[in-house]
């Protein structure tokens, strides 16, 4: 089974430059209009601004399990990307929310080493 999941963006061109970003490298594929990054052997984060999506600008969340938070969130803070509070669960996973310009949720949930 594949999973793409689409993240809904006002303007894709302006995204897929912090998505860059966030990801640390390009898009690994560009169909017609969409941007793709693969995220797993079978998962996709998609991003699309097309007219369709208009409604949903903003509301997707996604949660990955994240290794190397601390160079990411280096990274990001280096290309002026902020992120919320780090928090650090019971269990150890530490845990962090990044919004993209539209206001779409990535966590980063890091489980301890």
């Amino acid at each position: 089974m594949d999973m793409y999941s689409v993240m809904c963006v006002s303007d894709a061109a302006e995204s897929a430059r912090w998505y860059e970003v966030f990801f640390g490298r390009a898009a690994d594929q560009i169909m017609g209009e969409e941007f793709l990054w693969q995220v797993g052997e079978n998962a996709w984060i998609v991003i699309d601004d097309r007219y369709m999506r208009a409604e949903r600008v903003g509301g997707s969340m996604v949660t990955f399990a994240w290794h190397g938070l601390d160079e990411t969130l280096a990274r990001l803070t280096a290309h002026g990307i902020e992120y919320g509070t780090i928090e650090t669960y019971g269990n150890g996973v530490r845990h962090v929310d990044v919004l993209d310009p539209d206001g779409n949720s990535l966590s980063l949930a890091e489980p301890p080493a």
